[in-house]
């Protein structure tokens, strides 16, 4: 199947999960319900931490229990309503665009987004505009179909040359190497990672992250965030793996026998919340993201609960600053 194939699939379920969200999921994971209900934060961006922030949305509560954080998914209808004064934008697919999202917000004065998902740290800083504030840990390994007789572990190296097409078949099956679209931070994670600074001609591009359906054949090989995989199997969010099944790197698997993540990894990262650092002293914003006692660090469970892990002192720093 070509690449324009496997995104349009990858839309079309994104758009079928949409409208099927209340039978296929729980309420969590979904833009804010109703929508017409606009909480104090707003934000759009990641594919992979776009169902923990609505399960933080579900939990993080002011002193007289109204949720704060409103955030939109990364797919779905192609605008949303962030404001209830104007504020129709481009719906934001990934960490970039959400990012470019708010940075337009911020440069126009529009107030319609407060802050932007991310599962990448800054790219580019030549400013200190935005901070990037973590709060929880991830990590991306690669998968294949579970009938596949690729073998189930790749070294980087091997990642590398796969993803640079100077490897194209492994235990006889050709390969077919593919990758998120280019707004992904797992894209971004992931091609850093095993060293590939440019995609060859023979990877596949253009598809939703997160998304094992659009592995149709043996030789079908994706990044996947674990924090994503786990959430998906364990059926708090939409499952979206199909036949894909988790590989490790260097003999190292990327969760533990209890499949909580594992630490050891090799490829691990954390996620973040993006605000403008001119709002870092803006009281809800910093009760809410900045300092492991913020509402979002003090939600642990739910954190978890969405296969992530906790990063404990680490969490809800503000060093990390940049412009996109």
């Amino acid at each position: 199947m070509n690449v324009k194939s496997r995104a349009r699939i990858g839309a079309a379920l994104g758009v079928a999960a949409l409208g099927l969200g209340v039978a296929l999921a729980p309420a969590a994971q979904a833009d804010p319900n109703p929508i017409t209900q606009y909480r104090t934060l707003a934000g759009v961006g990641s594919d992979t931490t776009q169902d923990v922030l609505n399960g933080l949305g579900n939990v993080v509560t002011n002193v007289i229990g109204q949720k704060i954080i409103a955030s939109w998914d990364a797919t779905g209808t192609a605008t949303v309503k962030t404001k209830a004064s104007g504020c129709v934008i481009n719906r934001p697919n990934g960490s970039s665009a959400g990012i470019d999202a708010l940075r337009n917000a911020v440069d126009t004065s529009s107030g319609c987004l407060d802050f932007a998902r991310s599962s990448r740290g800054p790219a580019d800083v030549s400013t200190t505009d935005l901070t990037w504030i973590p709060f929880a840990k991830d990590a991306v390994s690669w998968v294949k179909r579970s009938d596949s007789a690729l073998p189930s572990d790749l070294t980087a190296a091997q990642l590398k040359g796969i993803y640079e097409c100077t490897t194209t078949s492994l235990n006889g099956v050709a390969l077919t190497p593919i990758l998120p679209q280019t707004n992904s931070g797992t894209r971004q994670f992931f091609l850093s990672s095993i060293g590939v600074a440019a995609p060859g001609a023979c990877v596949q591009q253009g598809v939703q992250e997160n998304d094992g359906t659009v592995l149709d054949s043996a030789g079908d090989i994706a990044p996947y965030s674990v924090a994503q995989y786990t959430a998906q199997e364990k059926g708090v969010v939409t499952d979206r793996r199909g036949t894909a099944v988790l590989g490790s790197v260097g003999s190292v698997a990327p969760r533990n026998a209890d499949k909580t993540l594992n630490l050891s990894f090799p490829f691990t990262r954390d996620v973040y919340n993006v605000v403008p650092t001119a709002k870092l002293t803006n009281a809800t914003i910093a009760s809410t993201f900045v300092g492991s006692t913020s509402k979002v660090c003090a939600a642990g469970t739910t954190i978890a609960n969405y296969g992530f892990g906790t990063l404990g002192t680490a969490c809800g720093a503000t060093t990390l600053k940049g412009e996109r």
